[in-house]
């Protein structure tokens, strides 16, 4: 019976993917959890003598706190300033129609040939896109989230498989590396446990570095945004925060939908806003950054904004967000390599 089961599995191919990849999602969340929080866990070791257990315990509780804290506090306040700002989108247009219908003097030239009247047209067709589109995103929002249970299921027991990863990590990290080495020739095997030791540090440093960089600019954001008594400030610093994970153009992609929102209520706090992001970012790619990752991921500029553009170009966000650490791996692997190289040719271009 279990041998024709399997063989109707084998045979319905489709089906057999879709159902091993079912079946391993609860374990790719685990890797995932496990991959982020094993950096806390070092900390926590390095600095404090307790038992691994008890290391683990802490380092779970700060990750199941952060995440109620966002379900319960944040979360709610989000949607709730989204359904506010939709709901007053007619009076926002209303308003700028009124402001553009008092023509100052010197735009009545220009007015004479009909500009502000399109511009009014324009301004009006883009308010009533945004009140017909936002509905739909948010009802489309909501249905997807209820559609998420299985989602839901899959990431607790990936938190809970990573908890026995992490518990476990050396024995499972010494497995891996004899499988490897049972695999392959010693000399490949030496390099690809070489790669999987520089993707290791590339991501762990960026990924857990820029999670907290971001957060505390998202922090940042927050308390500047409610000093200026600016609406949504909630919600402009979770957009602020989140996009800042992309170096370089983050910040400008967090800047843009920040300063519009802002500017439908009042030009002059939008550009309070534009200076406070500019000079926040400032603050972050010259101090913050910097202090946290330390030298980064050893990346000049010119190659982190051409990794991003290339990332972003074939895989759109989600390529820009890991165009870094991979081109990371990359200048790591071929300096090593171009190092070889140069050992072997008894080449040095050294300055003397």
């Amino acid at each position: 019976m279990i041998i024709s089961l399997l063989i109707w599995k084998a045979i319905d191919s489709t089906q057999l993917i879709e159902t091993i990849v079912k079946v391993s999602k609860p374990f790719l969340w685990a890797f995932i959890i496990a991959f982020f929080l094993n950096t806390l866990l070092k900390i926590l070791e390095k600095n404090f003598k307790l038992k691994r257990w008890v290391n683990i315990l802490i380092i779970y509780l700060i990750f199941y706190g952060t995440i109620v804290l966002f379900i319960t506090i944040i979360t709610p306040k989000v949607v709730d300033s989204i359904k506010n700002l939709t709901r007053e989108l007619p009076y926002y247009a209303a308003k700028t129609e009124e402001w553009l219908s008092k023509t100052p003097d010197y735009l009545k030239g220009i007015d004479s040939y009909g500009i502000l009247d399109n511009i009014k047209t324009e301004i009006d067709n883009v308010f009533l896109k945004l009140g017909e589109s936002i509905t739909p995103i948010l009802n489309k929002t909501v249905s997807q989230l209820l559609s998420w249970t299985s989602n839901l299921i899959n990431f607790i027991l990936g938190s809970i498989i990573s908890i026995y990863i992490l518990k476990d990590k050396e024995y499972f990290v010494r497995n891996i590396k004899k499988l490897i080495y049972a695999v392959f020739p010693i000399k490949q095997a030496a390099r690809v446990l070489e790669i999987f030791d520089e993707t290791q540090k590339a991501f762990s440093k960026f990924f857990v570095g820029k999670m907290i960089d971001s957060l505390i600019i998202g922090i940042l954001c927050f308390i500047g945004c409610s000093i200026m008594r600016v609406h949504y400030a909630l919600l402009i610093s979770l957009i602020v925060g989140i996009t800042n994970m992309i170096p370089y153009f983050g910040p400008f992609i967090g800047a843009i939908p920040s300063i519009i929102i802002t500017l439908f209520y009042s030009p002059f706090k939008a550009l309070l806003i534009m200076i406070f992001i500019f000079l926040l970012q400032q603050f972050d790619g010259l101090y913050l950054g910097p202090k946290i990752l330390g030298i980064q991921v050893g990346l000049k500029p010119f190659w982190i904004i051409l990794s991003i553009i290339i990332g972003g170009g074939f895989f759109g966000v989600w390529g820009m967000l890991f165009a870094v650490p991979i081109a990371a791996v990359v200048k790591s692997l071929v300096s090593k390599y171009i190092d070889n190289q140069f050992k072997q040719k008894r080449i040095s271009l050294d300055k003397k």
